[in-house]
Parts: C-alpha cells; structure tokens; sequence
C-alpha cells in the first residue's frame, strides 16, 4: 500500500549554492558517515572546494570504494576507520587522526541510523543513541587538540552537528543517553518507541550543539570566539536513510512513505551541513535548514531552540556514559 519506490527528486538549489562558496585549499575536512547520503555529497563537495577531507566510516567495502572514487576524482582524501557503535573503536580512531593529521578545520558529526531495534551495543548503549550522538560526543573529545591547532594556526575551527526535523516534540529523557541499550523499547506492536529513540537521539545532537558551546565558552575561554559549534538539519531528504531502516511493520513503511513523498534531493539535503562547515561569516550555535513551515528548500538560520535544563542533563549523562573525565584534555 505505501509503496517506497519513487524517482529522485530533481536537485534544485544545491549546485547554485557551492558555486557561491569560497575556496577551502589548506583546511582538513572530517566528516562521518560517507558512504552515502548527506556525507558523501559533503565529502565531494569539499574535497572539489580543496580540502583535504578525511573519510570516519566504519571500515567495509563501500568505505573503501567511495574513497577510491573520490580520490580518482582528484581529491585529497584520507579513508580512517570509525566505528561509532563502540566506543573503543572510536577512541582508536582519535588515536590514529591525532598520529596522521596535524590539524582538524571541520569536524561534521553527520552519520546517523534511524528506527533500529532496541539493541545494546557491547558498551550497552541504545544503538541509535550510541551511533547518532554518543560516539559523537566521545569524537569531539578525541580530536580536541587538532581542532585547537586548526583555531591557533588559523584563526577558526568548526564542529558541525547533524539533527533532523524529528527532535521536535518532548523533551530530552536521561534515561535515552545511559546504559540501558534492549531496555528501551520499540520491538513490539506497532512500533512506536523505535520512533522515540531516533527522535530522542536527534534532539541530543542540538542540545549537544549549545552545551559544547558553553562548556567551550566557561572551560575553554581562549577558544569561545574561535571553535564554533553549529548544528544543521536536511529537512525530508532521499538520503538513503530510509533505505537502511527496518520497514517489517505497516506504521514504519507509512512514516517512511510520508517521508519519501514530501522529499527534497539528497544534494539539497546537504545544504544545512554545507553552509554550517564552509560558507563564511558563521557563529556559534547557529542551527540551519528549512523553516517549519517550508519543509524543504533553502537551507536558513533558524531560531535557537534552548533547553538548559535538557543542554545540562545531556552533558552530564554523556560524560558518564562515554567515561569521559576531562572532555577538553586527553
């Protein structure tokens, strides 16, 4: 009944757009989640604006093609591997960016998965939780000192969060962010708590956006105006999300075909995370993408959408479940 099959949407604004972007030669780009979608338009985009950009893909043929592509396109870019569904993959791959690389202008936390089951990841995480923000959130704090080089040699470095028009209804819940991976549900009839994590988990990735901020602005005072952290989000896009989501039950198959029939292009799609990491002239916690009410199109500031208490909470329960004990040192 809700069939999923459906044409590309025409790419209408995007091309247009990185035309008007100034050149990026000498920057370090670091983007998650490459092999598709939103990230893998990025990762071109950049690397055609001269960036070096660097490839976080859990490693898999795909990880490899896509940056055997990109390289015989004439880019310069670097493949690590970056499994976001262990923390201990993730710390080993801040280890390995902080050997190989020098400096880190932008880090775009862009990869996500969507309606997965209620599974634990073996830290015992949400996977949706896990891989949307919390290795994130863990991420950030392994390449600290190389955004901190990108800033002194520079003058800026950027971290971009990748939300999603799903973070909007209730507040932030605690409980998403801890150890409680199997335990949260979603499995059962019809569906509905697979939904709340990814909304749950979209929300983290702004709240996340001004807690850093602050905590960069009291902590991290030589870095407040310096290392901006933005957010941005595609509006309904043909990403390629929808295609890795679970679809066994009828109300999956009619979010993702309510999804698919409103959206945009995957290029324009990109827009928010685009202008968040290479348009000039941004500040701190701007947020990008389409209005509520357009849906889809240009990718524009929109109004802050702070929660404190839930910018405190997020924090606090990231910290504590990644067994971060000094976020800005190693």
């Amino acid at each position: 009944m809700f069939s999923l099959d459906r044409p590309l949407p025409e790419t209408r604004l995007f091309h247009d757009y990185v035309a008007s972007l100034p050149r990026l030669d000498g920057r370090t780009v670091a983007i998650t989640g490459c092999t598709s979608g939103t990230g893998k338009v990025l990762a071109a985009t950049c690397a055609n604006l001269g960036a070096r950009v660097v490839l976080l893909n859990r490693a898999s043929e795909r990880a490899r093609k896509v940056e055997s592509e990109l390289v015989s396109a004439g880019g310069d870019v670097h493949g690590v591997a970056c499994d976001l569904q262990s923390f201990a993959g993730v710390r080993a791959a801040g280890a390995e960016l902080r050997e190989r690389f020098d400096a880190i202008d932008v880090l775009v936390n862009n990869a996500g998965v969507m309606a997965i089951d209620d599974l634990a990841t073996e830290d015992g995480c949400d996977v949706q939780m896990q891989t949307n923000h919390l290795s994130h959130f863990l991420l950030t704090s392994e390449v600290w000192p190389l955004l901190t080089a990108a800033a002194d040699a520079r003058g800026e470095a950027r971290i971009v969060n990748h939300s999603s028009a799903a973070r909007l209804g209730a507040p932030l819940k605690p409980r998403y962010l801890g150890k409680h991976g199997g335990d949260l549900g979603g499995d059962g009839w019809p569906g509905l708590d697979r939904w709340r994590r990814y909304r749950q988990s979209k929300l983290a990735n702004l709240l996340f956006t001004y807690a850093l901020h602050e905590h960069i602005v009291a902590e991290q005072p030589a870095y407040a105006d310096k290392i901006k952290v933005l957010c941005a989000h595609p509006g309904p896009a043909d990403s390629g999300l929808q295609g890795k989501t679970p679809s066994r039950r009828w109300l999956d198959r009619y979010i993702l075909w309510r999804t698919l029939k409103a959206a945009q292009s995957v290029e324009d799609g990109t827009l928010g995370i685009c202008r968040a990491a290479c348009a000039p002239e941004v500040t701190s916690t701007d947020f990008y993408g389409p209005t509520r009410e357009a849906r889809t199109g240009e990718a524009v500031r929109l109004p802050p959408e702070r929660d404190p208490e839930g910018e405190s909470a997020l924090w606090d329960e990231s910290l504590k479940t990644t067994g971060i004990t000094a976020y800005f040192g190693l």
